[in-house]
């Protein structure tokens, strides 16, 4: 699976500036995707996280990856027009801070299932190098 920012729009309800993922670069629907996310300076949250040292949220790094998750689970065809909400988050670590300049990789594995609710195992990197890990919880809506 690879798709681009105009397919993902077309899976994930998400706008500006909330739409964290650029591109889906690999993948099997239901099951895991991998994604990136092109961190610039732009952003808006760097206006004030931190104006004189920007680093992004972590908050936005999980964001980012609850939406690479929502991508392998809401491509499946039973899903389509549906919306995943988080449901809770367990063991982030932030292990690295993501910086302007930095080429978020992301991947999400969805571990369990039940009915509507599922578990995703969760890693961004950057050059390799480790930024954040979690577990997330997801409910189907």
């Amino acid at each position: 699976m690879q798709l681009n920012s105009n397919e993902i729009a077309e899976i994930l309800p998400h706008r500006y500036p909330f739409a964290l993922v650029d591109r889906i670069t690999d993948g099997e629907s239901g099951v895991w995707a991998k994604g990136i996310k092109c961190v610039s300076v732009g952003e808006p949250f760097f206006c004030g996280h931190f104006p004189q040292k920007h680093v992004m949220p972590g908050v936005l790094i999980l964001e980012a990856l609850a939406q690479v998750g929502a991508v392998a689970i809401l491509s499946l065809p039973e899903n389509r027009g549906k919306i995943a909400l988080f449901g809770g988050v367990k063991n982030a670590r932030f292990k690295r801070q993501v910086i302007p300049g930095d080429v978020l990789e992301l991947e999400c594995t969805l571990t369990k299932r039940r009915g509507p609710v599922g578990i995703g195992a969760c890693t961004a990197t950057v050059n390799g190098e480790t930024a954040c890990t979690a577990e997330l919880i997801f409910a189907i809506q």
